[in-house]
């Protein structure tokens, strides 16, 4: 049973609509049109909870972000009868233009010849987009540059993009990764970077802190959308390391015997 009647009485509830108009102004009406819109235009997301839709829905206009993934900002994604917030490459970039501290902020898909080199260890590298000498990707790269001359690159190759979606998303061999990997790439090695390096706003956290996540709680004023709760269904949980099985592991060989006393001793 498709869950657009709920989900039209919610967005017209007029504390929904004060807190929309709040946030977006005289967009408000249209932003909650969109909504509807795309929920419509989705059979996955007509079976989703209602509520995981609102919430989604809520901190996209809390973002002030559009939900039409045409657009390529942020999209209401359906998994496992739930609907998650998906920030999408040109939402990111837009954030971290509206922050104002960014000078300069793209990324790229690399193809065969243009890597010149790179040093993984200084993060410096060398490309040079003139010198493509086949259609062949060998990776992606991200690179942005702030307001105060601080600068910084990051290169992943395809493989390693390819290892980090098997390993965060369970909709790899079946979802967006598998139709646009190009695009889920690009996404990726940004929001790495702007994530271990960049100078967030607050918007930018609350995108990151909620991408990919069901989102759980009431709101029912805007201040509420930060206590939110996430869940990431979409993830698969960090591997824990048995500290023990590794030391008994590494006193078999010298050599891992060794490497075990460098990383700790860098802890």
């Amino acid at each position: 049973m498709s869950n657009l009647p709920e989900l039209k009485r919610m967005l017209s509830e007029e504390s929904v609509m004060n807190n929309l108009k709040a946030m977006l102004g005289s967009k408000a009406q249209g932003f909650a049109t969109s909504v509807l819109s795309v929920v419509n235009n989705n059979r996955l997301l007509q079976n989703a909870s209602p509520i995981s839709i609102y919430t989604s829905a809520m901190v996209a206009a809390s973002l002030d972000l559009p939900v039409n993934p045409n657009l390529g900002f942020a999209a209401l994604v359906p998994y496992g009868g739930t609907c998650q917030f998906q920030i999408m490459t040109r939402g990111i970039t837009q954030l971290a233009i509206r922050s104002g501290q960014y000078q300069r902020i793209n990324n790229s898909i690399v193809y065969e010849g243009q890597l010149v080199s790179e040093n993984p260890f200084t993060g410096d590298y060398e490309f040079d987009f003139k010198a493509k000498n086949s259609d062949t990707v060998i990776g992606y790269v991200a690179y942005f540059r702030t307001v105060s001359g601080f600068e910084k690159y990051l290169y992943m190759t395809k493989e390693e993009v390819e290892k980090h979606g098997k390993k965060y998303s369970k909709t790899y061999n079946n979802g967006v990764w598998k139709n646009d990997f190009d695009s889920m790439a690009l996404k990726t090695v940004l929001k790495l970077l702007l994530s271990k390096f960049g100078v967030l706003s607050i918007e930018m956290q609350r995108a990151i802190r909620f991408d990919q996540a069901s989102i759980k709680g009431d709101i029912n004023k805007i201040e509420d959308i930060d206590e939110l709760d996430t869940e990431y269904i979409d993830n698969e949980p960090e591997v824990v390391i048995d500290e023990k099985k590794k030391k008994e592991t590494a006193s078999k060989f010298k050599d891992f015997d060794e490497d075990a006393k460098i990383v700790d001793e860098n802890k």
